[in-house]
């Protein structure tokens, strides 16, 4: 390979809460006897008991970043490096914002530490050692969506949801030929699960209309998610769902209704 392709992702179950990170490298190895070069697949993962997903976002490409250098990697100068991450606030940081962040000493135009500036630091740190072992600009980030099939994305989130969830999960490290995830190079999404995702976004960010809760078969309908989180919060068996529409309220009350 003439390229090392590095999949990040980050996980928490709470913000914050416990968290974990998942890291996918895919690379050349170190040449054999003859000469030849064979590409292998190098997981890594690690786990925080009390974090934030967007530091934990930040160990993943850091980790993925700094294991460039192990001694099975076959390195190049000039080699390409590119990382994919679903993270808009690490490719934010990372192509943007961090340029002011250095020049003003890690501090932002308030004058207050930069947040999660001990990681922001350490990942400079991985990309000056980069620069100065393979070359300029060798680092590319992409922005790949989350939980639209894409292979890479989608085994670093089992990897960092494992993690934060205290899970065992076996890493591979070995030759690509032998990897279970046959297409983890293919970068492409499932354009279902991506409108599924755009739908399910676009719902979500909707006015609502009213929302509607049950608690043992006894509907009620609230104006304000205030209203109906105060019903429901710690009832046994509750549930409820907003209503975009008059329709769709009265089918959730026709659906709730129903021990």
């Amino acid at each position: 390979m003439n390229q090392i392709i590095i999949f990040t992702d980050g996980s928490s179950r709470g913000n914050p809460g416990p968290g974990g990170w998942g890291s996918v490298i895919v690379a050349g190895d170190v040449a054999d006897a003859q000469g030849a070069q064979t590409a292998l697949v190098i997981e890594l993962g690690g786990a925080e008991k009390n974090t934030t997903n967007n530091r934990m976002e930040l160990e993943a490409v850091i980790a993925g970043l700094e294991n460039i250098f192990n001694p099975k990697i076959f390195i190049q100068d000039g080699m390409k490096i590119k990382v994919y991450t679903d993270s808009s606030y690490v490719i934010n940081g990372i192509t943007k914002w961090i340029f002011g962040w250095k020049r003003n000493g890690w501090k932002t135009q308030t004058k207050e530490d930069v947040l999660n500036k001990d990681l922001w630091m350490e990942l400079d740190r991985a990309l000056v050692k980069i620069f100065d072992k393979v070359g300029p600009n060798v680092v590319n980030w992409k922005y790949v969506g989350g939980h639209v099939g894409v292979a890479g994305n989608e085994r670093c989130d089992v990897i960092a949801t494992a993690f934060a969830d205290g899970e065992e999960i076996d890493l591979y490290d070995g030759p690509l030929e032998s990897y279970s995830i046959k297409n983890i190079l293919n970068i492409s999404h499932d354009a279902m699960l991506a409108k599924a995702k755009k739908s399910s976004s676009s719902r979500s960010n909707a006015k609502a209309y009213s929302y509607v809760s049950a608690i043992g078969g006894k509907v009620q309908i609230h104006n304000t998610w205030a209203e109906c989180e105060k019903r429901v919060k710690g009832a046994k068996g509750a549930r409820y769902k907003k209503a975009l529409n008059s329709t769709e309220e009265s089918s959730l009350i026709a659906e709730f209704g129903r021990k």
